[in-house]
């Protein structure tokens, strides 16, 4: 290739991944908006929240076909292959971490309209910004490339699945306590489950940053809370 087409190159794989990384920003934004919105019972930043997710959802359009089309066109291998493949993978699962920060939002502005639960919503606060943090921390990793911050988040999945199994025993509690609060309660436990599904998707990432920076799968079961049984921490498979 000449040295003109070798730059043209290297500079639609940059964009692609600047793409991903201001996808990951605006998913990052979304998700920390949807949980201040529920904190602060904010109607209008809860709607906004509505409302911007259609820039998601172009942004993924976009990233898949610059994806498709540099493969096409410039028959990526080895490590360039596996950085447009993960631009791709990345990419949906920002996507979809979008769609359940939107939910979230959608389920705040109906407890907005009743009573304050203030301790439970708290207890979502607190989930939140857990989940907000690993978030944050994962695309911090992508953005540098940096393996072991990646793995670190992978590692720490079974704090989400703990907040996640004591705020459903706490909603459970206050639903057979009250039934007046069943209606309520369970707008919360949806909220706590999609914030698990974001620490999930967070988890995914990581696994795809590994797999881009080192060119294997990343082997190992999830972390998983158990109240009973002390786990070890799973060690990453060998880079050859």
């Amino acid at each position: 290739m000449t040295e003109h087409i070798v730059k043209a190159y290297g500079d639609e794989l940059d964009q692609l991944t600047a793409e991903v990384a201001r996808m990951g920003g605006l998913a990052e934004a979304q998700v920390a908006d949807a949980i201040e919105s529920v904190a602060r019972r904010d109607v209008a930043l809860g709607r906004a929240v509505i409302e911007r997710d259609h820039k998601l959802d172009a942004l993924h359009r976009e990233i898949e076909k610059k994806a498709i089309r540099l493969i096409a066109l410039r028959q990526p291998v080895a490590t360039d292959l596996r950085r447009t493949l993960s631009a791709m993978k990345l990419a949906t699962d920002l996507e979809r971490t979008g769609d359940l920060g939107k939910n979230i939002a959608k389920r705040g502005l109906v407890l907005a309209e009743g009573e304050p639960m203030q301790p439970l919503t708290r207890s979502i606060e607190r989930m939140g910004k857990l989940v907000s943090m690993r978030l944050r921390d994962v695309l911090d990793a992508y953005a540098a490339s940096e393996v072991d911050r990646a793995i670190a988040v992978w590692n720490t999945d079974d704090e989400v699945d703990e907040h996640y199994n004591s705020l459903f025993r706490e909603l459970l509690t206050y639903m057979m306590g009250d039934p007046r609060t069943i209606s309520a309660c369970t707008h919360l436990l949806f909220m706590a489950k999609n914030l698990e599904r974001i620490g999930d998707h967070a988890t995914n990432i990581a696994e795809t940053i590994y797999y881009e920076v080192t060119g294997q799968e990343f082997i190992g079961e999830r972390p998983r809370w158990n109240p009973d049984v002390a786990e070890t921490t799973p060690e990453p498979p060998t880079t050859a």
